[in-house]
């Protein structure tokens, strides 16, 4: 009977077969970087091999040179810190606003009927129009381009704000009026539980376009920053910059 038991918990073969191979975080984060590779890799043979005019479009090894020597001159840090400053302050107003907006609306009929249509059509006004607006209203110094990013940051927080406080079951929020909770106790135990995955979305997607708005916005007379480093690669004739 021993022997019939240790048999019959033994897995079958056909059932280890069908078992999925887990991989481990290493394991998982090394097969993401396959591909990117093997297309670094393709396009230096390439051009090595001169299928690829190297000139207008230079080899991986020699951006990355060029890289290490704006690292070693020390430039690189400076152009990335003023790049990140302008993330951070534009992300950080874009996010604030909208989550202010986007809660009033979500959660005030009056202030939805008021606010979100005038929104809803700055909404589809494409980011490269807001640029002269922005040069003509604050200049071309810092402010124009933090408040570029701001608005690039705005829309996606306040329509994920705006849509979690819609989402949020007004049965749980029933359930705590009958328990009679104060304003404050019905925000903070039930609203903000309910929306915080939404809003974390949210702010996600908000930074993600932080970062391609802080491109366009370097592009508006600034003298340091990646898209300064961009700009100033086309036009001195440097396409590895």
């Amino acid at each position: 009977m021993a022997v019939l038991e240790t048999v019959a918990r033994q897995p079958d073969r056909q059932e280890i077969e069908r078992r999925p191979v887990r991989l481990s975080i290493f394991e998982r984060s090394a097969v993401g970087f396959l591909f990117p590779v093997a297309l670094l890799v393709i396009w230096e043979a390439l051009i090595r091999l001169g299928m690829i005019e190297g000139r207008l479009m230079p080899a991986p090894s020699r951006i990355f040179e060029t890289v290490y020597e704006l690292a070693i001159a020390g430039e690189l840090a400076g152009h990335i810190g003023i790049t990140l400053w302008r993330v951070l302050v534009g992300f950080f107003t874009g996010a604030m606003v909208g989550t202010v907006l986007g809660a009033l609306t979500g959660y005030s009929g009056f202030l939805r009927r008021v606010l979100d249509p005038t929104l809803q059509a700055l909404r589809a006004i494409p980011s490269i129009a807001w640029v002269p607006l922005f040069i003509l209203w604050f200049g071309i110094f810092e402010a124009s381009k933090i408040a570029l990013i701001a608005v690039g940051v705005f829309f996606p927080v306040y329509l994920g704000v705006y849509g979690a406080v819609q989402g949020v079951d007004r049965k749980i929020v029933e359930v705590g009026r009958v328990f009679r909770l104060s304003g404050s106790d019905l925000v903070c135990r039930i609203l903000l539980p309910s929306i915080l995955p939404g809003y974390v979305l949210a702010l996600r997607a908000g930074l993600g376009l932080g970062w391609m708005f802080v491109v366009a916005a370097e592009f508006m007379g600034a003298s340091q920053g990646l898209g300064y480093l961009l700009v100033d690669g086309q036009q001195l004739g440097k396409p590895d910059q």
